[in-house]
């Protein structure tokens, strides 16, 4: 076994646990079973027992799968799961084993059930040993073969395999690959569900089986299935004779399949007909009492799973939609950037999870991408999630910064009259710069696939989940600034993605940066492999999953300008206007006076924050022209024009004009209606 994955597991100090010598010696091999992480070890005595070397079985419990047959591993599941559920510390059982030269034969088995303080089932740890000759022509081996025949009759078998259906599609499939079917003869079935007053063909099989035309038929028909559910008995067709007779349209259709009898069962779930079964046979002639009963006892089976499997896709399809509705119809198309979502259901019954995303415009070319996922899997989830994902909307469309519409978003569902919690990130985009305003609020951290394909992750501080926050008074939500260049990819997912069933969380953070770095570069196929790969493996959550690309070619350009309001006493859209004014001067050409232009508009916009009443409104572009020009203007609603004057030897306000003076190539004021706009300009050498 890999020692990597055994680490990652976690799994018990003293696992394995050793055997005693005298097991061996009684020519019995020992197992120790650790059910959290699903591996069970096999001493070699227990591996000689199943007539399999040591590099033949990994440490996992379906290897052994070819050893045992099916019925058997079915009736030994059910066994070890009735005494986990029961509280009992132990367990035996016979069952028969298959060698290498497909011999089949007895073995017997005990197990001792490890639980915790609490009464949980952890570990397993027992002994298999061959009785094959202990049960030879003996009393114990006939009523264990007497045992066997009940608990593996057709009914029995059906019905087990049936509890695990959670579809109409499982029902079906259980149905032609049954055992059952096939120790009884029947060489193909046919079964209808009722629709109104049709009868719709859900299954039928073998090959070439079907009947043209019989896809839907009336209840009114003259067909088998149509005279079960008018009637609600079973139809048993004795002989070939008695099928053409009774069935004349019918039977020309068939009749090259060799059918020698028939027995149509009516489903009927608490006193109405759901459908109709049948099953032909060849070389069969009749139906004794007992294979009558048995039949009829198989169809009440059936029906019982199919009214549950259908009552599950409804309810299933309901509470889904109701998720779907909750989602954005449509994800608005993003200038300079590609953006592919995706959510993927777990299907675990009517329960939905909480898993939202969402793209939000924002003023200035600017972009909000939301992920996250309120606590539960149930309809008020889905409820929460759709209250939670149009206030954060709200608030990011409002102008607030990502911090203040992360605080605010805490605070409501604090206020609204439910128990739950959310974690969730969202990150203010500008696809022109680049910059990206990352805040998360107890969510996981995105990562960043670069052109190369290669991976990494974006930590960020964070804060606690929504909700949380507001009711422990800790609403500072810290903002991570990032540079996303060209062509780079930033993927926001929920849990659901990175949760390996039997691993740990880093195990699945590893598989997921696995995956998106071997990933199709396409974004949308992308999106399609990481949801295809939850699916493989099993994933029992919901998955939601935002991948947004900052377009390669789309890149500050010379002539066009970028813009950005800054409020007052707000840090955060100071630090974010540094940035952008950073990157939009690097970005055209103008990368050896990137320096000078920030520190003179730093002072700028400084001046107009604390001599002013109100923000500042701060564009910078080029001017094209003889000579190329950057130009940063800064707008507030003062009339008062700003004057230059001696800070003194020991001041530390009044340089600011002084020192864009010393900066700047040029610099002025002029008025604007109610305002002004103060000004500076560099010269920047022609564009490479």
């Amino acid at each position: 076994m890999d020692d990597r994955v055994a680490g990652a597991l976690s799994l018990p100090d003293d696992w394995p646990a050793h055997p005693d010598l005298s097991l061996a010696l009684n020519r019995m091999g020992s197992f120790d079973w650790d059910l959290d992480s699903g591996l069970m070890h096999m001493d070699e005595p227990a591996l000689d027992v199943f007539d399999l070397g040591v590099d033949e079985y990994d440490d996992r419990p379906e290897s052994l799968a070819d050893r045992v047959p099916a019925e058997e591993g079915t009736r030994l599941d059910a066994l070890v799961s009735q005494a986990l559920k029961s509280g009992r510390d132990t367990y035996g059982a016979y069952f028969r084993r298959k060698r290498r030269d497909g011999s089949l034969r007895w073995t017997h088995t005990q197990g001792f059930i490890r639980r915790d303080a609490e009464g949980r089932p952890r570990r397993i740890i027992g002994i298999v040993r061959d009785a094959t000759q202990e049960l030879a022509d003996s009393v114990t081996r006939r009523t264990i073969d007497e045992e066997r025949r009940r608990r593996t009759s057709l009914v029995q078998s059906t019905t087990a395999a049936l509890a695990h259906a959670r579809t109409v599609k499982d029902v079906t499939d259980v149905l032609k690959n049954s055992q059952g079917l096939a120790h009884l003869g029947a060489t193909s079935l046919v079964m209808g569900l009722l629709e109104g007053t049709r009868i719709h063909l859900v299954a039928d099989g073998p090959e070439g089986a079907y009947v043209a035309g019989t896809r839907y038929t009336r209840v009114d028909e003259a067909y088998p299935m149509g005279e079960v559910i008018r009637t609600l008995k079973p139809r048993f067709i004795e002989s070939a004779e008695d099928f053409a007779t009774s069935y004349p349209i019918l039977w020309p259709h068939i009749s090259h399949l060799g059918i020698t009898a028939a027995a149509y069962l009516p489903l009927i779930a608490q006193a109405r007909p759901i459908g109709a079964l049948g099953l032909l046979y060849g070389g069969k002639a009749g139906f004794s009492g007992d294979e009558r009963n048995l039949l009829v006892a198989l169809g009440s089976s059936i029906a019982q799973s199919l009214q549950r499997a259908m009552l599950y896709e409804q309810e299933h399809d309901l509470a889904e939609g109701l998720q779907q509705a909750m989602l954005p119809r449509r994800i608005p198309e993003v200038a300079g950037a590609q953006v592919a979502v995706r959510y993927r259901s777990a299907r675990l019954g009517q329960d939905i999870g909480g898993d939202w995303y969402d793209i939000i415009p924002l003023p200035g070319g600017r972009v909000g991408a939301v992920i996250g996922d309120v606590q539960g899997h149930d309809t008020h989830a889905a409820a929460v999630m759709g209250q939670l994902r149009i206030v954060l909307r709200a608030y990011a469309a409002e102008g607030h910064r990502p911090s203040t519409v992360m605080a605010r978003a805490s605070v409501f569902l604090h206020e609204l009259d439910t128990d739950r919690f959310a974690t969730c990130s969202y990150a203010e985009v500008d696809p022109v710069t680049g910059v990206v305003q990352l805040v998360r609020a107890g969510h996981v951290d995105p990562l960043v696939r670069n052109v190369d394909g290669s991976c990494r992750k974006l930590p960020s501080e964070g804060g606690l989940p929504l909700g949380l926050s507001a009711e422990f008074g800790q609403l500072d939500y810290p903002v991570s600034t990032i540079d996303l260049d060209p062509g780079q990819t930033m993927i926001l997912y929920t849990d659901g993605l990175v949760e390996l069933p039997g691993a740990d969380f880093d195990e699945g953070m590893r598989l997921l940066e696995t995956l998106v770095r071997e990933g199709p570069q396409d974004l949308q196929r992308l999106a399609d492999r990481l949801c295809e790969v939850v699916d493989e493996r099993g994933g029992q959550d919901d998955v939601a999953v935002l991948l947004l690309r900052r377009d390669a070619a789309h890149a500050p350009h010379p002539g066009g300008r970028l813009q950005q309001h800054v409020s007052q006493n707000d840090p955060e859209a100071l630090t974010s206007c540094r940035h952008m004014i950073r990157t939009a001067v690097r970005a055209w050409g103008a990368r050896e006076r990137a320096d000078e232009v920030e520190l003179a508009a730093d002072e700028l916009i400084t001046n107009a924050l604390m001599h002013t009443d109100g923000g500042a409104i701060v564009t910078i572009r080029v001017l094209t022209g003889p000579g190329r020009r950057l130009r940063v203007d800064v707008e507030d609603r003062s009339s008062a024009l700003p004057r230059r004057r001696d800070a003194g030897e020991s001041g530390v306000s009044g340089r600011g004009l002084m020192l864009v003076d010393l900066l700047a190539d040029d610099w002025g004021v002029e008025a604007r209606g109610s305002g002004k706009c103060v000004w500076c300009e560099f010269g920047i050498g022609e564009r490479d």
